[in-house]
């Protein structure tokens, strides 16, 4: 179309539309005038909205004349129960002389069909009134019809209510709409509830759920406000505590059967046993029935108070789909009088003569007029007997939340009495003001003749309390609603659940709590490591590595064992590591001793042979003072290896090596000064030649001392500037400590080795030089195979210590000092002492000296 008409179209529009509106000043309503279903004249007038019935006929519009007036169908039975609890609160109210006296209440009340437009229009007709005004003398504003609405009982109408009713501040006070997203009161600043919020509830069943152990679950929720919001909080809650939802999906009692097909497949298809309900209990209802149909039965089942104490949806499910089922609950209540006045159902008839023949006869099942119908049905009399019935209506199950409006309807009444200044009598002369109202009732705070307490926090929500309910079939058939718990969000953290396990009964009629999870729990030992591509829940367990542990069950990750303890088999917990050290009861400590003992027996039989021969031409001839200095100093080489055997100890450490080095020094100087004094003897067996007087038994024992000396000042610098000490080895191997002797000094310890193999050089040097001295002197040649012994053990000792791990290497290093010390004392003595004792033909002068001759 040209824009040019268009413009000229929507011109002409805005023209008959103005022209038309300044010919009407006055107000006018539009459309048919919406009639109360209940209604009571009085002083002050409150609202209310119920859905009398669930649904309406579907009727197709051809938009060429007025569409008929709405036909609801399916009678509600529950919400003509929460309708009687509303009169019962008002007529208790007109009848108490202490609470607003003079005043008489009134109400005003609509069936929304459980139809979000029809809820909006009984809510505007209840602000407005259902006069047809167009007197143009009277003005379009006017005090509100109601001073505040009840209702309604679901989250989604309750919405769109107080957005419209919001910008005028009536107060709307609801018993059964839980959805969080109702406390944000800059969207909704005139809505209370006397019914905990689905943040609490939606948080409790999350925290419920972690109690029984149950990580990997299936969620259903209503495909409304109710139901998306409610599931929005559990998800988020239950990803905080580690849980995982398999599956989330959406159910409406109005879905085709295709989209149920999917939501039976999804839920047989999934691994998860356990199925979060945050469903109405209008869409249970109908969902219990396909399932049923499916029978699909093995499942736990988690629920909200829409449906967990629902004795009508308890009844539909025949298939024992939901035995078992665990969920939230209202506290239980009871309000005196209240059910007598339910079974009194004439108020119910005060003006709407169609609604009440109506609910009567599906109270009754009967009919007032011969239906054409060929199902065969009795006539109503209209005098039946309701106390003989059993039926939604007559089920007093859901005290608490009658309760709840009646606590709502005193809400109104004691913010009305305070309004008007009642004491004696009110001041009727006050102008009501529906703002002065909400403020007074969001201030309230009594005591109701139950003992409850009513308040409402600033977010117009109540106290958050509930039963944890448990579905427990009878023998009889009937589902018991047995409370096995309470949940108080008031107290703290760790006691805001209390629950009696004993009394649980589980699905399919098992004691067991179900098990629901993604994987089998990681046992102490392994650590939980994440599958590629998979939530958080679904792991795989691996084991610790090597000195980890873990000792709890999925364990996210292993830790460390301190430096002194090392894993168990099952690496579940640290053990103290075994301290090992060469000790005196294993094998090769006990060789390695023995041995020492041994040469030290050896060299003390050495000893005596050479003192009981020491007159021998032999012995003489040998340097006897040296020979038994070298022996002593052998017998210390030999003991000083026990120091190396046992625990370190600070004594030890220190001891070992001074003692080792000191003992060699003055054992090679002993050599090296026998060596010295055979060259000086061939020496002075030339002509001229008289050496023997530089070098007598007193320059023989300086040497000794002087060489002596030098390596006891290397042991006390050494024991001064930085002594050898116990130390803990933790590197050599990984699950046992290695108890070591630290140097200390390294460069003193080896200037300790380095002297004794510079005197050992030199010992061997001069030995070898006088190797082919004749055979009256041929102990050159023994001393000089001896110190070739003595040099090739502390060359190949080296590379073996360095290489030689924890106790090995002082092994090591007591085998060089044993082996090094054997072949002194059988290199140098034993030939001297086979000749003793085995040959005493060859121990006199006259064969020392004749070879010489």
């Amino acid at each position: 179309m040209d824009p040019f008409i268009m413009g000229w179209a929507l011109l002409h529009l805005f023209l008959v539309t103005s022209f038309s509106q300044a010919e009407e000043q006055g107000c006018r309503l539009r459309g048919d005038p919406e009639n109360p279903q209940l209604l009571l004249d009085g002083d002050i007038l409150l609202g209310g909205l119920f859905s009398f019935h669930t649904s309406w006929k579907e009727r197709e519009n051809n938009y060429m004349e007025k569409p008929p007036p709405l036909q609801c169908t399916s009678l509600n039975f529950r919400e003509f129960q929460l309708a009687q609890a509303m009169l019962f609160a008002i007529e208790e109210i007109n009848n108490r002389s202490e609470l607003l006296p003079g005043i008489s209440l009134g109400y005003r009340i609509y069936d929304s069909c459980g139809s979000i437009a029809r809820s909006i229009k009984g809510a505007l007709a209840l602000v407005n009134g259902n006069e047809n005004v167009s007197d143009t003398s009277k003005a379009c504003t006017k005090p509100a019809n109601v001073q505040a609405m009840m209702g309604e009982a679901s989250s989604s109408p309750s919405m769109a209510i107080a957005t419209v009713i919001g910008p005028f501040h009536i107060p709307m006070i609801s018993h059964f709409a839980t959805c969080a997203c109702l406390s944000d009161k800059s969207k909704y600043p005139s809505f209370l509830r006397t019914i905990p919020s689905d943040y609490y509830q939606s948080r409790a069943l999350a925290h419920l759920v972690k109690h029984f152990g149950w990580t990997w679950v299936g969620a259903v929720r209503s495909n409304e406000d109710y139901g998306n919001n409610g599931m929005a909080i559990f998800t988020e809650t239950a990803q905080q505590l580690g849980i995982c939802v398999e599956y989330s999906t959406t159910f409406f009692r109005t879905d085709s059967s295709d989209k149920i097909q999917r939501l039976i497949e999804i839920i047989k298809g999934s691994t998860s046993r356990v199925v979060v309900a945050f469903l109405s209990h209008m869409d249970m209802d109908v969902l219990i029935q396909h399932l049923s149909n499916y029978n699909l039965t093995g499942y736990q089942w988690v629920g909200t108070e829409a449906w967990i104490f629902d004795s009508q949806t308890a009844s539909r499910d025949k298939n024992h789909i939901l035995d078992g089922a665990v969920g939230l609950y209202i506290p239980k209540a009871h309000v005196s009088g209240l059910r007598e006045f339910m079974f009194d159902v004439r108020p119910l008839n005060s003006s709407n003569a169609d609604l009440f023949t109506e609910f009567w006869e599906g109270l009754f099942r009967c009919k007032f007029k011969p239906s054409e119908s060929p199902e065969m049905q009795k006539e109503c009399t209209g005098h039946e007997d309701l106390t003989g019935v059993e039926n939604v209506f007559t089920d007093m199950s859901h005290m608490s939340i009658f309760n709840n409006m009646y606590k709502g309807v005193y809400a109104v009444a004691h913010a009305l009495h305070t309004v008007l200044s009642c004491n004696q009598t009110c001041d009727i002369s006050t102008k009501l003001d529906p703002l002065t109202i909400l403020r007074h009732i969001k201030n309230i705070h009594f005591k109701t003749k139950g003992g409850d307490e009513v308040y409402f926090n600033e977010n117009g929500d109540p106290a958050a309390k509930y039963e944890i309910i448990n579905w427990q079939r009878k023998e009889n058939g009937i589902v018991d609603f047995v409370t096995v718990g309470l949940y108080d969000a008031s107290l703290p953290p760790d006691k805001q659940m209390n629950l009696q396990n004993e009394s649980l009964v589980w699905v399919q009629n098992s004691k067991e709590v179900p098990v629901s999870v993604c994987n089998e729990r990681c046992p102490p030992g392994t650590c939980k490591v994440l599958q590629k591509g998979k939530p958080v829940c679904c792991y795989d367990c691996i084991k610790c590595a090597e000195g980890e542990i873990s000792n709890s069950t999925d364990s996210v990750s292993c830790v460390r064992c301190p430096l002194e303890s090392w894993p168990n088999d099952k690496r579940d917990a640290c053990v103290k590591k075994e301290a090992v050290f060469l000790s005196y009861e294993e094998i090769m400590g006990a060789l390695l001793t023995a041995a020492s003992l041994f040469g030290t027996c050896m060299t003390s039989v050495v000893a005596y042979i050479f003192v009981k021969y020491r007159n021998t031409p032999l012995v003489r001839a040998n340097n006897s003072e040296l020979s038994f200095l070298l022996l002593f100093s052998l017998k210390m080489c030999f003991l000083c290896s026990l120091t190396f055997i046992g625990q370190p100890s600070d004594w030890s450490c220190m001891l070992r090596h001074t003692s080792f080095g000191i003992a060699f020094v003055l054992c090679i100087s002993c050599v090296l000064g026998k060596t010295i004094v055979v060259l000086m003897a061939f020496k002075a067996t030339l002509p001229g030649r008289n050496v023997m007087k530089w070098f007598g038994p007193v320059q023989q024992r300086l040497s000794v001392l002087g060489f002596s000396v030098v390596q006891v000042i290397i042991c006390i610098l050494w024991l001064i500037i930085s002594p050898p000490f116990p130390s803990k080895n933790f590197k050599e191997f990984k699950d046992k400590i290695s108890l070591e002797c630290a140097l200390g000094s390294s460069v003193c310890f080896w200037a300790v080795l380095g002297y004794i193999g510079f005197l050992a050089t030199l010992c061997f040097i001069c030995a070898f030089l006088a190797r082919k001295l004749p055979d009256n002197f041929n102990e050159a040649k023994f001393i000089t195979f001896s110190m070739l012994i003595f040099c090739a053990v502390w060359i190949t000792f080296i590379p073996a210590y360095v290489s030689s791990p924890g106790k090995f290497s002082v092994a090591v290093e007591i085998f060089a000092i044993l082996a090094s010390t054997f072949g002194l004392l059988i290199c140098i003595f034993i030939p001297k002492c086979y000749v003793i004792l085995m040959k005493p033909e060859r121990n006199t002068k006259k064969s020392m000296m004749g070879k010489g001759a």
